[in-house]
């Protein structure tokens, strides 16, 4: 199996999945100019669980557009993946199992790490806890059909937002995407980079009623959940973000 997701839900999936079916999993994983990948085969070697034995906490892994990826290294990592998989589909050379390459693309630098079964993962170890599939999503601290793990109730939809301000109801929209992305694309809302929203909450009025939005619904919900810990009670999230309004209210609308 070729792992080429993007969340940590599905990945721990697919590990299992593939721990469970005895099969090969074929990672790889991309950060901003840095890339690595291995083969996760807990029959001959370690698993994914093995390196990663839980998920990072919900709401700390930044998105692309707050981390970026550099636009050739999906390619770069895609193709070692690619290698290894019919590697393992003609049995022939040797298979990155039990190692992990590490690709530094600002250097130009390939490393090696040797990876060593885990005898306590749960999944693939000496007395596994893990013997069918689980709920990733709530393993990994999300809710189901939330990214973030955020409440329906402090949501709103893009169909709800349009009949609302069609309505001319009182609200504020903030918008908690980047400058290059406003300029993209935007609803009108007062812009304040979620990074900065910590030290700009002063220019918000907690008595008004507020709908955050970016670019899908991540780091809005990020901000929800800061405004409401400092006190805020009438702030929505809105659901699938800047994507959903220009897919579902207004195809005109570029989109990134």
């Amino acid at each position: 199996m070729v792992d080429g997701t993007d969340n940590f839900p599905t990945r721990y999936l697919v590990n299992d999945a593939c721990v469970l079916l005895h099969k090969p999993n074929v990672y790889g994983s991309i950060f901003r100019f840095e890339g690595q990948a291995s083969v996760f085969f807990a029959d001959k070697g370690p698993c994914y669980r093995c390196l990663y034995s839980e998920p990072p906490p919900a709401g700390l892994v930044p998105s692309c557009a707050e981390g970026g990826v550099f636009g050739v290294l999906p390619g770069i990592v895609g193709t070692m993946q690619a290698l290894e998989t019919l590697k393992l589909l003609l049995g022939i050379g040797d298979p990155l199992i039990g190692r992990l390459l590490l690709f530094d693309g600002l250097k130009m630098e390939f490393r090696e790490l040797a990876l060593r079964k885990n005898p306590a993962c749960p999944v693939c170890g000496v007395n596994p806890t893990i013997r069918e599939l689980i709920d990733y999503e709530a393993f990994c601290g999300l809710s189901p059909g939330s990214p973030s793990g955020g409440s329906t109730e402090l949501e709103i939809t893009v169909t709800e937002l349009k009949a609302r301000l069609d309505r001319k109801d009182e609200l504020v929209l903030l918008d908690v995407r980047e400058p290059h992305e406003y300029e993209i694309a935007n609803l009108g809302g007062k812009l304040i980079p979620l990074n900065d929203l910590a030290k700009r909450v002063h220019e918000l009025d907690s008595s008004n009623e507020i709908v955050v939005y970016c670019a899908s619904g991540i780091r809005s919900a990020k901000a929800v959940r800061f405004l409401t810990e400092v006190g805020f009670k009438k702030v929505k999230n809105l659901k699938g973000g800047i994507a959903a309004w220009a897919e579902q209210i207004d195809q005109s609308m570029a989109s990134y």
